[in-house]
């Protein structure tokens, strides 16, 4: 039997590779996540599952014990601190350990691109798989490099879709002519997975991706596949600063992430090998229309199994037990009785909030506050959620994140709009009450006033939103009575 470990096992990628090795029966699978909580109970049962992180020695050691092949899916592009500093010290720290416990191979997923024109973000991938790397005497490593990867819930798809649905007509900056190769994520994991049981006589680097295309004609051929007619005309005028400002307006991506990729745009990222139809014949990559049309899809079906959102390398995109609700220094505290509605609906309800459901009461003040935290850097509320009738703890809905999931009985929120201070939003289900509880922790003067400034704002929109729960329940169980009614 083969033992594996996988991290990032809640990340976009990871949560897909996941899912496809749990059901090979030649491999044993440990995951390393820094979050238990973020697994489904299907993962829990096939899996064997270590929390923690890769800047722990001693959890690497536990980690990596009579593993064959550790696959390493850990990126630090959403932390505060410097990026390319930590995949460093990550990098390095796993690299070790894998030496010590006597890994026999590593596969790594980093990015296309050259040396000479690589972005910052780009640089910090091509450093993390030179370490990865450095010693090919003792450990084997498969290193695939991919661009552009399309899938539903990816950034560069949810960039693109975002795009070509909002605007009829796109001015776009030069930088949309330059080539890439993308591949569909089904593709990305059909590669991770084989590379699993590869096994090289020396290290490798496997360049993935189809035919080179222009970012325009990636904008033009999703617009053709959703039948929409767009024009796109380039300008010379927008800076990546504006290009910056430009995606994160239009699309659900923060500044800092929209930065990144917009410098990663500006160079070519092309295959520059032919190690994929070598080493793997077996996999013959989609083209890009039928990957498009594939996400589509997902996202119509409502099956997107992750998201770009999912995990991070820090507080951007995970959930942290740093602090906690109990904690707080301000509450807003709205009880309703449940008038004879079942729980389950009343729960079922709360769990629709966000995404294209939106808030149920005062659009406009909620589209406000999306906006103005768009504006500062934050998510807004057209980061969505990941499936309309489903949330599971990590999960992001709209500037919030899912922490506590308990089925029937509670949903706790941590916001992660850019507040001055910590913020959660809780719905809890007591006896025949439901409780909503606004919880905040001040940063400061600046936080405690910032409470006080939303007051009258709160004054309508925690009533109103307790009262369209309720009613949005109730709807729920009339609809419930009819479809029962009709089968008797």
């Amino acid at each position: 039997m083969h033992n594996v470990l996988l991290t990032g096992a809640t990340g976009y990628i990871g949560r897909r590779l996941e899912k496809v090795l749990r059901e090979r029966e030649d491999l044993r699978l440990r995951l390393l996540v820094r979050n238990t909580r973020k697994l489904t109970e299907k993962t829990r049962q096939h899996a064997e599952i270590i929390e923690g992180d890769s800047f722990s020695p001693e959890t690497l050691r536990q980690a990596l014990f009579e593993v064959d092949t550790a696959v390493y899916l850990i990126h630090s592009m959403g932390a505060e601190r410097d990026f390319s500093q930590l995949d460093r010290e990550s990098a390095e720290k796993f690299y070790n350990a894998c030496l010590e416990q006597g890994v026999k191979r590593i596969v790594y997923l980093g990015g296309l691109g050259l040396r000479e024109s690589a972005s910052p973000h780009l640089a910090s991938r091509l450093e993390t798989g030179d370490i990865l790397s450095s010693r090919p005497d003792r450990i084997r490593t498969i290193w695939l490099r991919a661009g552009v990867i399309i899938g539903s819930g990816s950034t560069s798809f949810e960039i693109i879709r975002h795009l070509v649905e909002k605007l009829p007509v796109m001015t776009t900056p030069k930088w949309v002519n330059t080539m890439t190769q993308p591949i569909g994520i089904e593709d990305v994991v059909a590669y991770l997975s084989a590379a699993i049981s590869l096994d090289p006589p020396d290290n490798v680097v496997v360049d993935i991706g189809v035919a080179p295309i222009s970012f325009q004609e990636m904008l033009q051929q999703t617009a053709e596949v959703m039948r929409l007619r767009r024009w796109i005309v380039p300008v010379p005028v927008l800076t990546p600063r504006l290009s910056s400002y430009w995606l994160t307006l239009m699309t659900p991506v923060p500044y800092r992430i929209g930065a990144a990729l917009v410098e990663g745009l500006k160079s070519e990222t092309l295959v520059q090998n032919d190690h994929a139809q070598r080493f793997f014949p077996q996999i013959q990559p989609q083209p890009f229309r039928e990957t498009v049309q594939q996400a589509l899809n997902e996202l119509e079906q409502d099956l997107v199994i992750s998201r770009w959102c999912d995990s991070s390398g820090g507080a951007v995109c995970d959930i942290s037990d740093a602090a906690s609700p109990a904690d707080s220094v301000y509450r807003d505290v709205r009880i309703a009785p449940l008038q004879g509605i079942p729980a389950e609906h009343v729960f079922a309800a709360i769990t629709s909030l966000g995404g294209k459901t939106g808030w149920f009461s005062h659009s406009l003040l909620w589209r406000t506050r999306g906006l103005i935290d768009k504006a500062v850097g934050g998510y807004g509320l057209n980061r969505g959620r990941r499936m309309h009738g489903e949330l599971r703890i990590g999960d992001a809905l709209d500037f919030w994140k899912v922490v506590d999931l308990v089925p029937g009985k509670r949903l706790l929120l941590v916001a992660q709009m850019r507040v001055p201070g910590k913020a959660w939003l809780e719905f809890d289900l007591q006896n025949d009450t439901l409780v909503q509880t606004a919880h905040f922790i001040p940063h400061g003067l600046y936080g405690r006033l910032y409470w006080y400034a939303l007051i009258p704002f709160h004054y309508f929109i925690f009533p109103g939103l307790i009262k369209k729960i309720l009613a949005k329940a109730g709807e729920m169980e009339q609809e419930a009575r009819h479809t029962q009614s009709r089968e008797v």
